[in-house]
């Protein structure tokens, strides 16, 4: 059973910086994606950053240069730090774990199959 736990959130202003963590625990399958999302109320879910297996990333338009993913495998712990924070940037941030094989993708929320409870972030101007 794959279980995911984030943590890191909160509050700042803009300019500053974040870093998200997620324990990730029964992701046992070789060809695996992880990713951050995040939602506002009243938007759709969208993708923030994912990491593959095999080391690539992706990012969105929106964050890229500012936010970079990364994993430890030892620790089992995916995170995303979060530099140069603007308040468009405030949301509710999940981290996912999907499949390769099942297209989970940075544009494809809905294919990834577990997901935490998500971490607040609010960015103030």
């Amino acid at each position: 059973q794959v279980q995911l736990q984030e943590s890191g959130g909160g509050s700042v202003q803009a300019g500053g910086f974040l870093r998200l963590s997620c324990a990730a625990s029964g992701v046992t399958y070789s060809a695996y994606v992880l990713g951050w999302f995040r939602q506002v109320p009243g938007k759709e879910r969208e993708g923030v950053a994912t990491i593959d297996s095999f080391g690539n990333t992706q990012y969105a338009d929106s964050v890229k240069g500012r936010f970079t993913i990364s994993q430890d495998n030892a620790k089992n712990t995916l995170y995303l730090q979060m530099n140069s924070l603007k308040p468009e940037d405030t949301a509710m941030y999940y981290c996912a774990a999907g499949r390769f094989a099942n297209y989970a993708r940075l544009s494809l929320p809905r294919n990834f199959g577990f997901w935490g409870q998500g971490t607040q972030v609010t960015v103030s101007s």
